[in-house]
C-alpha cells in the first residue's frame, strides 16, 4: 500500500480532501460514483475556458488548430491507454452512453440472444434489455458467479455479450481473459463495461481481443461529462449512427449527405471540449502514479474493508470470498434493518463521512442477494487505512444507537 504519510500529500492535489463539514473533516469513501479531482486537472478546463475558447474541426484559424489539436491529442492519450488504435476511441458523455450507443448502433433484432451478468449497473443491462433477447447469467447465494451457467448461455449462439469487469457492488473484479475468450470463441460481439476498473488498473483491448469496451473521466480524477467508447475499427464501420448533425458529415446535398470516417461519425455537435483536456490531464496524473501502484492499493484497500467487516456480526458482505481479486468497494447489509437511509444519513451529518446506500444502479442483484438496501464504502489511492477504520467504528456507534 501506499505510504499513509504519502496521501498525506495528496491532500495539496485534492482540495476536496481537506473539506470539512461543521468544522470537522470529512471522509470520502463514494470513490466507486465518482473521484475527487487534482488542481492538474481543473486547471486544464480552466486552460480551456479563460484561453481562445473555440471550438474544434470547424475552420482553419489559429486557435482552432490549436484546440482541435489538444483535442485530439487526448484521444490518442485515451488510446495508448487501452491499447488500440486513435480512431477507434469515440467520446461520448460517459459509459451510459457509450453502452447505448452499441446497443442501438448493432440493430439487433427480438431474436437475437444477448447474455449479460445479473450483476451489471443498470447502464449495462437496460440498454440491452430494450434491443433483444437478453438472458441473464445466474448468481449463487453470496454473489459469486455460476460459471456453468455463462457456458449453458454461451451455448444459444449470443450476438453480444455484455461483461462487467468489476462490479460496482462488490468490488470484485472477474477473470476477464478467460471470460471473453469463451465468449469469442461462442462467436459473440464482446462488449465490456470498465467503469469501475480502468480508473484502477490497466486493460489492453487488443490484447484481450475485445469489439467494445466503455468508461467515464468522472471515475478516473476527470470531470463529468465525457465518457469513452472504445470500437475495434470493424465493428465502429459497421455501426448505425443515431445522432446526426454538424461535425459529423464531409457533405451535405438537399437530398443526401456522407459520414466522416471513425470516430468523428459519432461525434455529432459541439463536444465536451474541456472535458477532453481534463482527461488528459487525468491520465497524465494516473500514469505519473503508475499502474501498478494503483492496482496494487486498490487490492490491497479492498482487503483490509472486507477484513474489518468480517470482524462484525451484525454486516453482511455481498460476496464476502476472501480468495476473488478484488478491489477497494465493498457493500454491506445491516441485520434487521431494509432501509438504510439513517444509516447514512447519520455517518454523514454527524461523523463527516460520505458513503452510498441504497440498490447502487444495480436493483436485480440487490434484491436478490441482499435484504433490502445496502450501504457501500468505496476508497481511492488518496484513502488511508484511518479513513476505513473511522468507517467502521462509526457503523459500530450507530448500530449500537439504532439496532
Amino acid at each position: 500500500m501506499l505510504a499513509e504519510q504519502h496521501k498525506e500529500k495528496f491532500k495539496q492535489d485534492f482540495p476536496g480532501l481537506s473539506k470539512q463539514l461543521d468544522d470537522s473533516p470529512i471522509t470520502y469513501l463514494d470513490n466507486a460514483a465518482t473521484s475527487l479531482k487534482p488542481r492538474a486537472m481543473v486547471e486544464a478546463l480552466q486552460e480551456y475556458y479563460l484561453g481562445v475558447s473555440t471550438n474544434i474541426h470547424r475552420g482553419k484559424h489559429y486557435a482552432i488548430e490549436e484546440v482541435s489539436n489538444r483535442y485530439e491529442q487526448a484521444r490518442y492519450k485515451v488510446a495508448e491507454l487501452i491499447g488500440c488504435h486513435g480512431n477507434e476511441v469515440v467520446f461520448v458523455r460517459n459509459t451510459t452512453e457509450a453502452i447505448n450507443l452499441v446497443a442501438a448502433g448493432l440493430e439487433l433484432t427480438p431474436e437475437d440472444n444477448l447474455v449479460v451478468f445479473s450483476d451489471s449497473h443498470h447502464s449495462n443491462m437496460l440498454p440491452w434489455l430494450s434491443q433483444g433477447n437478453t438472458q441473464f447469467v445466474k448468481f449463487g447465494a453470496q454473489g459469486e458467479i455460476d460459471w456453468e451457467h455463462y457456458q449453458n448461455l454461451l451455448q444459444t449462439s449470443p450476438r453480444v455479450v455484455a461483461i462487467t469487469y468489476c462490479s460496482n457492488v462488490t468490488g470484485v473484479y472477474i477473470p476477464l481473459e478467460k471470460m471473453v475468450k469463451l465468449a469469442k470463441q461462442a462467436g459473440a460481439i464482446v462488449l465490456v463495461d470498465a467503469a469501475q476498473s480502468v480508473p484502477h488498473r490497466r486493460i489492453n483491448v487488443t490484447d484481450l481481443n475485445i469489439d467494445f469496451m466503455a468508461f467515464s473521466a468522472h471515475k478516473m480524477l476527470g470531470p463529468t461529462g465525457i465518457g469513452v467508447l472504445y470500437g475495434r475499427q470493424e465493428y465502429l464501420q459497421q455501426l448505425k449512427v443515431n445522432h446526426l448533425g454538424g461535425g459529423m458529415v464531409d457533405w451535405v446535398e438537399l437530398g443526401d449527405y456522407r459520414l466522416r470516417k471513425i470516430p468523428h461519425r459519432f461525434e455529432a455537435g459541439t463536444p465536451h471540449i474541456a472535458g477532453a483536456y481534463g482527461l488528459s490531464a487525468a491520465i497524465d496524473y494516473l500514469n505519473q502514479l503508475g499502474f501498478d501502484n494503483l492496482e496494487q492499493e486498490d487490492k490491497a484497500m479492498g482487503s483490509y474493508m472486507l477484513e474489518q467487516a468480517l470482524q462484525r456480526d451484525y454486516l453482511q458482505v455481498i460476496n464476502p470470498d476472501p480468495g476473488l481479486d478484488r478491489g477497494a468497494v465493498i457493500s454491506l447489509s445491516i441485520a434487521g434493518m431494509e432501509n438504510l437511509d439513517d444509516f447514512a444519513r447519520v455517518l454523514s451529518d454527524s461523523f463527516g463521512i460520505m458513503c452510498r446506500n441504497g440498490h447502487l444502479c444495480a436493483q436485480p442483484y440487490i434484491d436478490a442477494v441482499g435484504q433490502g438496501q445496502v450501504l457501500r464504502a468505496s476508497a481511492y489511492f488518496y484513502t488511508s487505512t484511518a479513513d476505513i477504520d473511522k468507517f467502521f467504528s462509526s457503523l459500530d456507534d450507530i448500530a449500537g444507537m439504532l439496532l
